[in-house]
């Protein structure tokens, strides 16, 4: 057998070294090709991305036209998130404010019925707030009204507000709060990018109104707007309805200092309270009435006739 040869040390070439000059090579990730962030990215002014999430819940005990008024709601609003029933009790603030940190979400709707006759609505932004308390009046829900609006589930909704929001600085509070919550955020995950519909804000006799109306544009047979058909824009009211009457704004979540107090507004309990006294009024008079006409009856009984006596044998 030869011996084995011994490998001549080859001059191995050296690594060619990397030009500090050249641009890296972008990353490689499952959605494909991620392009390096720029290099002045401290020097530039952060973008503001609008990340608003609501969390909307309801009460124990709730009536069941409460509860498809919040489900109405729920279907108006892609950007919002529904939850279990929580107990109305003085410690529900601090339930709620973990419950919406949890969920990761930075506002909330808590839909609160109190009798079975009530209900009262919470908007509150947490944890720093401010919350705001309204009592709900005139509640109409989509199943009830039946009407012929109908607009794309999930859409970006057009806010509309009347000229009386910028008269006071609560109702200026409320608007910010209003646009806040119901504005669906820009490239949303469950919205769709259209404007189809309108929520309508309108302020009359201190109540804010609430109306939900479709964007109904005429097409012809090619399925395009004709021309000047933009001038011939309709609305349709889709649902649903209901009118908030404010109480109490708070400086925190669901309590704190009151920043303002409605000094028009009267609780329900007072309303049912004076109707029940008109009624105990009307039967009052009644028994009055009767016991008058038994005292005048004694006092001026009726003189006996001369032939009363007659059928009597």
């Amino acid at each position: 057998m030869g011996k084995k040869r011994k490998h001549s040390e080859a001059n191995v070439p050296e690594p060619a070294k990397k030009d500090s000059d050249a641009p890296e090579r972008p990353k490689r990730t499952l959605l494909g090709w991620k392009d390096p962030a720029p290099a002045d990215t401290k020097e530039s002014s952060p973008i503001f991305r609008n990340k608003e999430k609501v969390l909307i819940t309801c009460s124990r005990r709730i009536n069941y036209r409460y509860r498809h008024l919040m489900l109405s709601v729920v279907s108006l609003l892609p950007h919002a998130k529904k939850d279990n029933k929580v107990e109305s009790k003085e410690s529900k603030g601090a339930t709620l404010n973990e419950l919406i940190e949890l969920k990761n979400c930075s506002s909330c709707l808590f839909f609160e019925c109190r009798k079975q006759k009530d209900l009262y609505i919470w908007m509150a932004k947490c944890p720093n707030g401010p919350s705001v308390k309204f009592l709900v009046n005139a509640v109409h829900t989509m199943e009830e009204l039946k009407l012929t609006g109908n607009h794309l589930k999930g859409s970006r909704p057009i806010l509309t507000f009347s000229a009386n929001f910028d008269k006071d600085p609560h109702w200026k509070l409320l608007k910010e709060m209003i646009t806040q919550i119901f504005g669906t955020p820009k490239e949303q995950r469950k919205s769709k990018p259209y404007y189809d519909h309108v929520f309508a804000f309108s302020i009359v006799d201190d109540h804010i109104w609430f109306r939900n109306y479709q964007i109904s544009v005429p097409h012809n047979e090619s399925d395009k707007v004709d021309r000047g058909g933009l001038d011939k824009i309709t609305l349709v009211e889709v649902g649903p309805r209901f009118c908030l009457n404010p109480i109490k704004i708070f400086g925190g979540s669901f309590g704190g200092p009151t920043l303002y107090e409605n000094p028009f507004y009267v609780s329900p309990n007072q309303i049912r309270a004076l109707e029940k006294k008109n009624k105990a009024g009307k039967y009052a008079k009644k028994v009055k009435a009767k016991t008058r006409r038994k005292m005048h009856e004694l006092e001026h009984p009726l003189e006996v006739g001369e032939f009363a006596d007659m059928w009597k044998e």
